[in-house]
């Protein structure tokens, strides 16, 4: 079969741990007979530099094009970078704001699973770990206070910023809809989280989940505030399947979850639509202060990939092959700096490789 992926490879260690995820997605070529065709667009930074704007026009069709959207991480440094001199409508965050809106990606899934030989990296307790955790943050995407109405003016000789969360039944429902799908496939529990004891919109939100759950006899649904939810993810991960939740929550939480992992460099992401079009990028930033060192670990961009060929491509054996070649280049004690155990390294011979290398071992695995 063959399929066309746009790639954005982005700012920073995007360009390096993006060329590493195509190798993969090479080597399932090779190995399962496909052919993936790759289209390189412009977006953030990268698309400032040239452009002189994050995302052009013509960059959005060629998304829409594709299959599905292999994408770096995009931004710099916020306090050295030109790019933010510019406008917040012209900065490189920018971009995927009004990508994700054009392509419609309103369902976010950010697995958080903690590897076996990545324990010694949790900064959690042995007994809060028990025998680990392998949870689904479902985020909805393209509405509330990220994408509400918001002005900065003087009101009465005082500077006043206003931005407005708004989410209506239909946007929630589709999320929901989607949230327990994924949980089918599952263990058959959702957790969605609010603030419905504060938020009209959150209150919305709870009505709506409750009224999907009906619809899933078999997948067990809790409610849970966010500041609970936020305490629980330190002191219990392992109660959680999946975690549905507003966009601004699912931003904060699905962070957190990444770091009781042991390191962001590890967590894939998916943006999906109504169809099976989705982009699918690491859940880490651009890292600029390690761009070029050959150092950033690849491998939430490689998982992103297997994301891809399994919900854009239906290609599950292939997705199989490139998770379990992850799991065993790190049973095989092969780690990026970022993963490097902190402590008893006498006990724990590891050896520490770059980007490539990583690249490379994953490769030889499938």
């Amino acid at each position: 079969m063959n399929y066309n992926v746009a790639v954005i490879s982005g700012d920073g260690i995007g360009p390096e741990v993006v060329a590493e995820a195509k190798k993969v997605l090479d080597k399932v070529a090779d190995k399962f007979g496909h052919k993936f065709n790759y289209e390189h667009i412009l977006m953030g930074g990268a698309s400032i530099d040239v452009h002189g704007v994050p995302l052009t026009d013509e960059a959005i069709e060629s998304a829409k094009a594709a299959d599905a959207v292999l994408m770096g991480s995009i931004g710099g440094n916020t306090s050295t970078s030109p790019w933010y001199q510019l406008p917040p409508e012209k900065r490189p965050e920018a971009g995927l704001l009004k990508l994700r809106k054009s392509l419609n990606l309103f369902a976010n899934l950010r697995p958080a699973y903690l590897y076996e030989e990545l324990k010694e990296a949790c900064p959690l307790r042995n007994d809060i770990i028990g025998s680990g955790f392998d949870m689904m943050i479902m985020r909805e995407l393209t509405g509330g206070l990220y994408f509400g109405e918001r002005q900065t003016k003087e009101i009465d000789g005082v500077m006043t910023a206003v931005d407005t969360l708004t989410y209506n039944e239909n946007e929630i429902r589709r999320v929901a809809v989607r949230g327990f799908d994924i949980a089918m496939k599952r263990r058959k529990k959702v957790t969605s989280v609010d603030k419905a004891n504060v938020l009209d919109s959150s209150r919305l939100w709870r009505k709506i989940v409750e009224d999907v759950a009906k619809d899933y006899p078999e997948v067990s649904y809790e409610h849970m505030l966010v500041d609970n939810c936020a305490m629980q993810l330190v002191k219990n991960p392992g109660q959680f399947d999946v975690i549905l939740t507003e966009n601004m929550f699912g931003d904060i939480l699905s962070d957190e979850a990444s770091m009781v992992t042991g390191s962001i460099g590890m967590l894939s992401s998916a943006s999906l639509n109504e169809t099976k079009f989705g982009l699918y990028e690491p859940s880490g930033g651009s890292a600029p202060d390690i761009a070029g060192k050959g150092i950033a670990n690849p491998i939430a961009t490689i998982l992103s990939a297997a994301m891809m060929l399994r919900y854009s491509f239906d290609l599950d054996k292939e997705a199989d092959a490139v998770e379990a070649a992850v799991k065993q280049v790190l049973k095989d004690n092969y780690r990026t700096i970022d993963i490097m155990p902190q402590a008893d390294k006498d006990k724990i011979k590891v050896t520490q490789v770059g980007t490539s290398q990583m690249g490379d071992l994953i490769c030889d695995r499938i």
